[in-house]
């Protein structure tokens, strides 16, 4: 396959989807798109139908995806102020079905409409791009039930940041404008790598949980959690003391066999509240008695490491094979938020992998795999690499 991509500085819509389009392609090349993916500041919020009516009429319609964002990204630049569209073409991807989804409230509970997962057997090691409306679409339902019932599916993308409530949200879908549900793109026959940097660290001992109930964490090697928390805090450096007093954060271990797992091997949940008096902690996600867990911290230098832990990891087993391009789906609360330069995650893509066509978003959480099963993240940088040479097949 073959990718192309543009970021154009501009406030007109009109003329930001010519000059993004003339762009692309020329970055593209000969070959003709047959896949889109654009993303749009909130300065567009007004004239989004607008820009995206142009981008397909200026690209021959071919199916398209994205969504207005609070800030996009675009080759090694990630702008986080100021009017801008991002745009990413790709060609000789296969056959490409874009949908949209909706969740619909039930006496039982919901259920999600509008596109049908087919399990593993029925296509070959494609993707599903999403960018989901964070108010109306519970991506983390979804993709607790295509791990279950749907195995090998691999989704990737995140939710639209663009909206303050519901109703604000504008999502892209080929050329129009959908302000709830979730859109998508199923890419069947393309290779993608998928590359997830959870931004965190490991600190003090590995515990196995000795009691749970759904997202609560009652017992960690036999004694309540909150007091293995505060025996763990009292023995580290004054820095990971003040790390841990912002945020702490749990890490449950993706691969029991590893002997010894390490920073990236765990599925990282941010710990949304305790109970005092019998020391329970709550987690963003269910616990089972029997894992293994182990507290993290978060920061900018654990962050920066993940990543150039992964992509480093990635050009290696590349071993030199030239990448088409990628889609970048990173955290609001990354970007200067949280690292002291700008374009921190585009910077270090290009550093490692060369200055190949890049579009994504910051979003209000990311999707992406983990261990081999779809989740829902906070504060990560997930990457849908499309290597050159796995363009189909």
């Amino acid at each position: 396959m073959k990718a192309g991509g543009a970021l154009v500085l501009a406030a007109d819509a009109g003329a930001a989807a010519r000059r993004a389009v003339r762009e692309a392609r020329a970055s593209l090349g000969a070959p003709s798109p047959s896949f889109a993916v654009l993303f749009a500041s909130a300065h567009f919020s007004g004239s989004a139908p607008a820009l995206v009516a142009a981008v397909a009429e200026e690209t021959g319609g071919v199916p398209l995806i994205g969504c207005l964002a609070e800030a996009v990204a675009g080759g090694a630049r990630e702008v986080e102020s100021g009017p801008a569209v991002s745009l990413w073409l790709a060609a000789d991807i296969g056959p490409v079905e874009t949908f949209a989804m909706e969740f619909v409230r039930t006496a039982s509970g919901g259920a999600f409409g509008g596109y049908r997962f087919l399990p593993e057997s029925a296509h070959t090691a494609g993707v599903h791009l999403m960018v989901c409306d964070p108010f109306t679409f519970p991506a983390g339902d979804l993709l607790t039930h295509l791990n279950e019932h749907v195995p090998g599916a691999v989704v990737m993308g995140g939710m639209a940041s663009g909206g303050l409530r519901s109703g604000q949200s504008l999502l892209f879908l080929d050329d129009q404008v959908v302000t709830h549900g979730a859109v998508g793109a199923h890419l069947p026959q393309a290779r993608i790598h998928p590359l997830v940097a959870q931004g965190c660290r490991p600190v003090g001992d590995p515990y196995t949980v000795t009691g749970a109930d759904g997202n609560l964490v009652i017992e960690l090697g036999g004694r309540p959690p909150l007091a293995r928390l505060r025996e763990m805090a009292a023995a580290l450096p004054v820095r990971e003391q003040e790390l841990l007093a912002r945020g702490a954060h749990l890490g449950i271990v993706i691969d029991e066999y590893r002997a010894e797992p390490g920073q990236g091997d765990f599925l990282v949940r941010g710990i949304a509240g305790a109970d005092p008096e019998s020391g329970t902690i709550a987690v963003g996600g269910e616990i089972e008695v029997g894992q293994t867990v182990q507290f993290h911290v978060r920061d900018a230098r654990s962050a920066d490491e993940d990543l150039r832990r992964i992509l480093v990891r990635e050009a290696a087993a590349l071993g030199g094979r030239p990448v088409a391009g990628a889609l970048l789906f990173t955290c609001t609360g990354r970007g200067t938020r949280m690292f002291a330069e700008p374009d921190h995650d585009t910077g270090l893509l290009a550093q490692t992998l060369g200055q190949i066509p890049v579009a994504g978003f910051f979003c209000d959480g990311e999707l992406g795999p983990v261990g081999g099963q779809n989740f829902l993240h906070t504060f990560t940088a997930s990457i849908a690499l499309f290597p050159e040479t796995g363009g189909v097949g």
